[in-house]
């Protein structure tokens, strides 16, 4: 089976037929047996890679951030009226890092006095998706597939959990914390690829929206004593299986959901669960971080980490038209994006170093793609213009970004984890189109080299219904080893 998109149909028509094949995905998923471990033989797969690190947290810029205001600074030009937006490249100047040579973007001066500790690729690439969909690009970069597939692909943090396992038996493998599954715009795009797919419940994430409530995720509800909690555990059981879903999903997918009840129970009735409750960080540290939710999901991530998680995930939030989805506003928008993501994102780098955990673990920051001020996807695309204020020149503040998706280039920042320190690969072109000209960096090779970092061979697979899925389409990621130290 396959699917097509055309173009140039309205929006919310393509979106309408996405939401539509993504659910005939989940649906066989449901209904799908156990996967199976591919040989080598029979996938091709090397052994496993000696693990250069032992966790990994994404921290991830939902909703499309701009290299050229962040990580990638062009030529600069300010705010004035009458400017041509054709000639706008970067909204904001270039500052020196701790690197000798490397800039980045004015706002971001505590990441940059910790841009000796990273590799930043300036290269990533990502396909023209035709019709930009966020929902699509952000399924595409967190599983490595380009959505709608006929089942439901796993999430990177769960193929992790799955090959890798958990570090600590107690603590999820997999936590996802700031992003809001109900109530936000494009939430079933959202729960399409922030899931386990086809290898069952007790693989997917611990969804933590709210990172100061985390604690209470963890802990029975108040007044609850051990012995209801034991006996409402038990009935909750019975009533999984005698749910007229049950007959929906195979024996392999309900016992999975019974297994990550069981590793729930476990957790709350564990000393681990105190990695949750942020509030005990003292609040001079805490001060640190709270930006907002963003910045405690990093001090949240970084006590889960100690605590043995395998893999967590933070996000800004992806909701559309706030955040980083800057289709108008975008210079004032990534100016506030700015202060969010800075102190915390440093923060963590510091704590994790003086804890002695940066160089076991891989920190990544990436984005679905990138932005530009005039073109919609790169040289060719026949993408929607999706900016709010289609004009020629700036007039107005809100004119004054950059408000197209753009997949021809962008960056990716990876702290320890055995990458090289102080390390750049990879350009994009100094002038529009602002394309990848040395090194491309396709999403394939991207997870192969995170997956590699990770003691996970990118061309490992499984069988599932009769067809293979790999950590990578088609086992065909390869690892940039230029990246490693």
């Amino acid at each position: 089976m396959t699917f097509e998109f055309d173009p140039e149909a309205p929006e919310q028509i393509v979106r309408r037929d996405f939401l539509k094949q993504l659910s005939a995905a989940g649906a066989a998923a449901l209904m799908a047996g156990a996967p199976r471990l591919l040989h080598a033989s029979e996938s091709g797969q090397a052994k496993h890679p000696e693990a250069t690190a032992d966790s990994c947290i994404l921290l991830w810029m939902g909703g499309g951030m701009a290299a050229p205001d962040t990580f990638d600074p062009k030529r600069y030009l300010p705010f004035k009226k009458g400017l041509k937006v054709a000639d706008m490249l970067s909204t904001f100047p270039a500052i020196p890092t701790a690197v000798d040579g490397l800039q980045i973007c004015e706002g971001l001066e505590g990441i940059a006095s910790v841009m000796d500790r990273a590799t930043l690729i300036r290269s990533a690439v990502q396909p023209d998706l035709g019709s930009i969909l966020h929902s699509r690009h952000q399924y595409h970069w967190h599983t490595g597939y380009v959505p709608p597939q006929t089942v439901a692909t796993p999430h990177l943090g769960a193929w992790m959990a799955r090959v890798a396992g958990p570090r600590n038996p107690v603590m999820p493998a997999f936590i996802n914390i700031g992003q809001r599954l109900e109530g936000v715009g494009e939430s079933e795009e959202l729960k399409a690829f922030t899931t386990a797919g086809f290898f069952g419940s007790e693989y997917g994430p611990l969804n933590l929206p709210y990172p100061e409530e985390a604690a209470r995720s963890v802990r029975p509800p108040q007044g609850m004593t051990g012995e209801r909690f034991i006996n409402r555990n038990k009935l909750y059981r019975r009533l999984i299986d005698q749910s007229p879903q049950r007959a929906l999903m195979s024996d392999y997918q309900q016992e999975s959901m019974l297994r990550s009840m069981d590793k729930a129970y476990r957790l709350l009735s564990s000393k681990e669960r105190d990695a949750f409750d942020i509030t005990l960080e003292p609040e001079e540290k805490r001060q640190k971080y709270d930006t907002g939710r963003f910045g405690r999901g990093c001090l949240l991530a970084r006590r889960l980490v100690e605590s043995g998680a395998r893999f967590v995930e933070v996000t800004t939030e992806y909701v559309p038209f706030l955040h980083w989805d800057t289709h108008a506003e975008g210079h004032t928008t990534v100016d506030r994006m700015h202060k969010e993501i800075d102190a915390p994102v440093t923060q963590l780098i510091l704590d994790l170093e003086e804890r002695g955990l940066l160089d076991r673990t891989l920190v990544i920051i990436a984005s679905e793609f990138s932005r530009d001020a005039l073109m919609e996807g790169q040289p060719g695309s026949n993408a929607n213009d999706q900016a709010r204020e289609k004009v020629d020149t700036v007039s107005e503040m809100k004119h004054y970004g950059l408000h197209r998706h753009f997949t021809g280039g962008t960056s990716v920042v990876m702290f320890g984890g055995g990458m090289k320190r102080g390390f750049v690969y990879g350009k994009t072109a100094d002038e529009r189109p602002l394309m990848a000209i040395e090194n491309p960096v396709s999403i394939e090779n991207l997870h192969a080299t995170i997956m590699t970092a990770m003691g996970i061979s990118p061309k490992t697979g499984f069988d599932i219904e009769g067809r293979p899925f790999y950590v990578t389409k088609d086992a065909k990621g390869e690892a940039v080893q230029e990246l490693f130290a």
